[in-house]
């Protein structure tokens, strides 16, 4: 199936030599403007590789792990910060480079390995997890023959279950691959359906990886220079801009705008929540109950995403291709399985 093989296997070994060639620079060179110019061949690379796939969903899918992820972890290694070390085993260096993951690490600093006991138990609510996953994208897959039947607010709420069970499927997924090889992974997600507050959203419950790799390349820099609120602002700025970039790849148009605003808003009201959060605690006020926060995290993370978020992605004839392409995969495993059993069953 062209969407699944898609010039996944080149690209991979070009980037596998591109994590090779960044791992053999930063042994020889120390922190700084030489290791910089160095590795920006390779941060240019990692713009261009996704380029090569004809899929919206797999140009997409690896503009995520390499033109944002994979370039951000190259430019922090130029720094001596970030999740790649030099001294990382060649695997576990091609694999933290190249896919959105991080090493769990001891206290010494040396990567995680799983332990019995944890990973029997990991193991089988990951099982549970990816279960319960596929057999909503299984659901979701079929409501989309459908869509035109739908209204546009049920039909934009459907795919923002459909991205979350993609990414939460997608990326434990890869983690166990890398337990597979001995290595550890920290969590991409925490449930972020029972975030209590926006913050409790964005930083400790989405999208980890990504919260990781902003944390030491844009949070900590700005904060120490310009306080607590300006870090918050300048990285949902930075995230809201490589939204941007990520609707270019997955649409190939030019960015709107819409992306950025939806984090420019939501991070100025992370940082009118903490206010409002610090006074209320300090009039002696009870906090409000865990399943009301939830329910307005909900309300108003959905509400500006069908503003803001889901209309660049949407325009122009992109829901109708991506919609095509998610039905091709459909087929694509239900022919799959159908080939696997022994007897047919309609």
């Amino acid at each position: 199936m062209e969407l699944l093989r898609d010039s996944i296997p080149m690209v991979f070994l070009a980037v596998s030599a591109a994590a090779l060639y960044s791992r053999a620079v930063s042994s020889r060179l120390r922190p700084g403007i030489p290791r910089l110019a160095a590795l920006l061949p390779v941060v240019a690379f990692l713009a261009a590789a996704p380029l090569v796939f004809t899929s919206a969903v797999v140009r997409g899918t690896a503009a995520f792990f390499l033109t944002w992820l994979g370039a951000f972890k190259v430019a922090l290694m130029a720094a001596g910060r970030g999740p790649l070390d030099p001294a990382l085993p060649v695997l576990q260096f091609i694999f933290t480079a190249s896919l959105p993951v991080k090493l769990r690490s001891h206290g010494d600093g040396r990567p995680g390995r799983v332990a019995g006991a944890a990973a029997s138990k990991a193991r089988s609510v990951f099982l549970v997890s990816c279960a319960v996953k596929i057999a909503v994208m299984a659901v979701l897959l079929h409501l989309y023959k459908f869509a035109g039947q739908l209204h546009l607010y049920i039909r934009l709420a459907l795919y923002g279950i459909h991205i979350y069970c993609f990414l939460d499927l997608l990326l434990p997924c890869i983690a166990a691959a890398g337990a597979a090889l001995g290595m550890e992974m920290e969590p991409q997600f925490d449930r972020p359906y029972l975030a209590s507050s926006l913050r409790d959203f964005w930083g400790r419950r989405w999208n980890l990886m990504v919260s990781a790799i902003l944390r030491p390349s844009v949070y900590d820099p700005v904060r120490a220079r310009a306080g607590k609120a300006a870090a918050a602002m300048a990285t949902f700025v930075v995230s809201g801009l490589m939204h941007e970039v990520m609707v270019y790849y997955l649409t190939l148009r030019l960015p709107t705008g819409e992306m950025a605003a939806f984090f420019l808003l939501h991070g100025a009201c992370c940082v009118a929540e903490e206010m409002c959060a610090r006074r209320w605690a300090a009039r002696g006020w009870p906090p409000l109950p865990r399943p009301v926060g939830t329910l307005l995290v909900v309300v108003f993370v959905a509400g500006i995403a069908f503003w803001l978020f889901f209309p660049p992605l949407c325009r122009e004839g992109s829901e109708d291709m991506m919609l095509e392409e998610w039905a091709a995969v459909a087929a694509f495993f239900t022919g799959a399985g159908q080939k696997l059993l022994p007897y047919d069953l309609r």
